[in-house]
């Protein structure tokens, strides 16, 4: 309905001797539900144009367009020149029609048909238990990923693990310690080691399997490499406890292996990007157009984050991904683009990669905040989160809330079991649906050859309406990766459903208007299972 109202808009603007293109006028939903569906800024941009008024302007194109009133039942015009459109019967018909037919494709688009993304999210060291800080990065992450899917890319969900370097000799070091305690020998905990019972514990495990044989060991290597495996098959199941399951894990040590790192290197100093200094290889970013020129290689020989980074977005343009995507902490923010410099400047299309930073989580409860440090292991695992409230609850949370705004997670909320808690309130008006349905079939009532036109109150309006923007809303999520708009959206849609049914009784001996106010409620479920399907939550029939 928007494109033909773009269309008309578009051809009535050549009467004033400048055509507006489709793409230069907006329809939004006005703020105030009386000036109707739809608003329309044409009459101020062609304002702009010419010396006429825009109040004139809008007026003129009342008068001329026409549209099906079963369709566009009314135009009115607002100061200072906007056009107000009203949608009819037929139009709210149709998008009942249209749910019923699509149901679970209800929304679902082609614009990514053909095209492959990568996106790459969670990519936690493999140090310790995955926490809260994690669980956000790792829920956006594959709510990306289906929203994509939804609108028909194919998707690779890629998890980076960073298994070389400092902070994987200091895991070693730290179970090391644990080891050679319980086996009674004398040995003192690492600077800046890892703490927390989850090493004990693999230290327990390598000595059922490798006895007291390597406390005279000086290699570091065993201790590190039975943490790596303990603690990222324990990642995997945390994920998979979120419903979150990975396509690809890429081992950042491969790099090294392959002579990536190197490669890079080599080339660099090719094209005059690197030269050395004080012992260590830097990066010339002022050469690339950046503030500061950054360190890659420690004078210690070991590299910073830039250059494995680096390497690794090569090969992963390298696999010829039409669009690559990273779910990254605030943190990155000033780091990230040393990176996609460094990328650019091997000749890569950089502009294929996109970056989303998130801001971080605080956890309260009772009012207060709980502090958290991976080194000294007092934090909160995902695991011990989910367990207290639940995956839909702990999904929900950590998108309510933009990417760009820092999350409380507010556990007294979270735990209530009630309409209080938001993802319940959605959940609840499911559930309610699918009651009514039952009650229905058991009176054998059906939605079979309802008459639509019979769904003509304010409340019911409102719903249907509100229902036929769910496909612009997952079209606008692919292009805005903003996961929290479709929770708002849901949230709006449970409240509407509310004020229905609180309003109308659905099931009644009006047999039609039940058919047709069933035909409604299974829209509106179909609606709700779908929006939750893109945020990884259920949507139960029963509560």
């Amino acid at each position: 309905m928007k494109k033909q109202i773009l269309k008309i808009l578009s051809e009535a603007s050549e009467s004033f001797g400048h055509k507006i293109s489709p793409s230069e006028i907006t329809l939004e939903k006005p703020k105030n539900p009386n000036h109707g569906d739809l608003s329309s800024n044409i009459a101020l941009l062609l304002a702009g144009k010419t010396n006429q008024k825009p109040l004139d302007i809008a007026n003129s194109l009342k008068d001329n367009i026409s549209f099906d009133k079963n369709f566009v039942e009314k135009i009115e015009v607002a100061p200072p020149g906007f056009l107000n459109f009203t949608y009819g019967a037929g139009y709210r018909a149709e998008v009942i029609e249209k749910i019923l037919s699509d149901k679970s494709d209800y929304g679902r688009s082609a614009i990514g048909k053909s095209k492959t993304v990568n996106v790459e999210f969670v990519s936690a060291n493999p140090t310790g238990p995955l926490n809260i800080g994690h669980g956000r990065n790792a829920v956006i992450g594959d709510c990306v990923a289906r929203i994509l899917e939804f609108n028909g890319f194919e998707v690779t969900r890629e998890y980076y693990f960073n298994n070389a370097g400092r902070q994987m000799r200091l895991l070693g070091e730290s179970v090391r310690f644990h080891y050679l305690s319980k086996l009674k020998k004398e040995t003192s905990f690492p600077e800046d080691g890892y703490q927390g019972e989850y090493l004990a514990d693999i230290a327990e495990q390598l000595i059922e399997e490798k006895g007291d044989s390597l406390v005279d060991g000086e290699d570091v290597s065993p201790f590190k490499e039975i943490a790596e495996r303990v603690i990222f098959e324990d990642i995997k199941i945390t994920l998979d406890n979120i419903g979150i399951r990975m396509d690809k894990y890429f081992n950042e040590d491969s790099l090294y292996k392959s002579g990536a790192i190197e490669s890079v290197l080599e080339r660099f100093f090719e094209k005059d990007l690197a030269y050395e200094k004080d012992g260590a290889v830097w990066l010339r970013l002022t050469k690339l157009g950046l503030e500061e020129d950054r360190v890659m290689k420690k004078s210690s020989g070991e590299p910073t984050y830039r250059l494995p980074d680096i390497a690794y977005h090569e090969d992963k343009l390298n696999r010829n991904y039409d669009m690559i995507i990273d779910i990254l902490g605030a943190d990155h923010h000033a780091s990230f683009p040393d990176v996609v410099a460094g990328v650019e400047a091997l000749g890569y299309d950089a502009q294929k990669i996109s970056v989303l930073l998130h801001q971080f989580v605080t956890l309260t409860k009772g009012g207060k905040k709980i502090k958290m440090s991976t080194r000294k292991a007092n934090y909160v695992t995902l695991d011990e989160l989910r367990e207290e409230v639940g995956q839909d609850v702990l999904r929900y949370f950590f998108l309510m809330r933009s990417i760009n705004s820092h999350l409380n997670f507010e556990m007294d909320l979270a735990k209530k079991e009630t309409d209080e808690n938001p993802v319940y309130y959605i959940q609840y008006a499911h559930a309610r649906i699918s009651s009514i349905i039952r009650l229905a079939a058991e009176r054998d009532e059906n939605y079979d050859q309802s008459d639509l036109s019979l769904l003509n109150s304010v409340e019911e309006k409102a719903l249907i309406t509100y229902l036929g923007e769910f496909p612009e809303m997952v079209v606008k999520l692919h292009l805005l990766f903003q996961p929290h708009l479709l929770t708002v959206f849901l949230s709006e849609l449970a409240k509407l459903f509310s004020r229905f049914y609180t309003e109308h009784k659905v099931v009644s001996d009006d047999n039609e208007l039940t058919a047709s106010r069933l035909a409604l409620c299974l829209s509106t479920a179909f609606v709700i299972k779908n929006g939750l399907g893109l945020l990884g939550i259920k949507a139960p029939e029963s509560m």
